[in-house]
């Protein structure tokens, strides 16, 4: 069985670790390292590198911390050289780990979305030429278990994938809150803005994962002409300051900040 060691149990971890279980992964074959020592059941906790078990040796090591304290956090890791390193933290370069971890070490970069929680999360990888097929596999297998997995060759692109679907689902939430804004702007009862808003985004979402259409066509299939999405489109699509211009410069502000953390 594969011996899995975490470091870092927040949201992103958490829903890591519950996708591995109900996969069959075994408890005894996981320890996890935070600090604030939740009590996750069977599996083993510890507060600090310093206290795995000695006679624990992993095949992979995640690390799901916020990149901000990956400099003092990794560096320990590096007496588990044979494991592959799989690292979830938006800006942290390969190089980075590799001059933390050590010339030989094997690294994966990884960018997951929320949506991993309810095992609908996208991860998106990134691995040096050296990494064997074997690790790469390990590391798409174990993603696999909260949502789909991609590679990218060139690890430039990683800044715009984090950009896009690790921090997108947060563009569908601002838009279901506007939405209930909106409703309640026009006069509709609290409750059923929150109702109308949430279920719209969600039902759009599983349609537009389901369907074979594109989203510009399934927008088209909505819109009348002359109609009342039309005229919300027109709006919404204006040059000056519709949704598209706004999209494009909020996903470049994501991706020069995503630069900005790899210090």
């Amino acid at each position: 069985m594969t011996k899995i060691l975490l470091a870092g149990c927040g949201k992103m971890g958490s829903a890591m670790l519950a996708g591995w279980l109900e996969r069959g992964v075994e408890a005894a074959d996981v320890v996890v390292v935070e600090p604030s020592m939740p009590d996750l059941g069977a599996v083993r906790v510890v507060a600090s590198d310093a206290a795995i078990p000695s006679d624990f040796t992993p095949d992979v090591v995640i690390f799901a911390v916020k990149p901000q304290v990956m400099a003092e956090v990794v560096p320990p890791y590096a007496r588990f050289g044979s494991a592959v390193y799989l690292s979830i933290a938006a800006g942290k370069t390969t190089a980075f780990f590799r001059n933390a971890l050590g010339a030989q070490a094997a690294i994966v970069r990884a960018m997951p979305n929320t949506p991993a929680a309810v095992r609908r999360g996208i991860t998106v990888c990134c691995a040096e030429p050296s990494v064997p097929a074997g690790a790469r596999h390990l590391c798409q297998s174990l993603l696999e278990a909260v949502g789909e997995v991609g590679w990218v060759e060139d690890e430039s692109l990683m800044d715009a994938v984090t950009a896009v679907s690790g921090s997108g689902p947060a563009y569908i939430f601002l838009l279901a809150e506007a939405m209930e804004a909106a409703a309640l702007a026009q006069g509709l009862p609290a409750e059923l803005a929150r109702r109308l808003a949430r279920a719209t985004v969600a039902g759009a979402g599983e349609l537009l994962r389901q369907s074979p259409e594109s989203a510009a066509q399934l927008r088209k299939n909505v819109t009348s002409p002359g109609g009342t999405t039309a005229a919300a489109l027109s709006v919404l699509m204006a040059d000056s300051h519709g949704i598209p211009g706004l999209m494009t410069e909020a996903v470049a502000a994501a991706t020069r900040r995503g630069r900005e953390l790899a210090g």
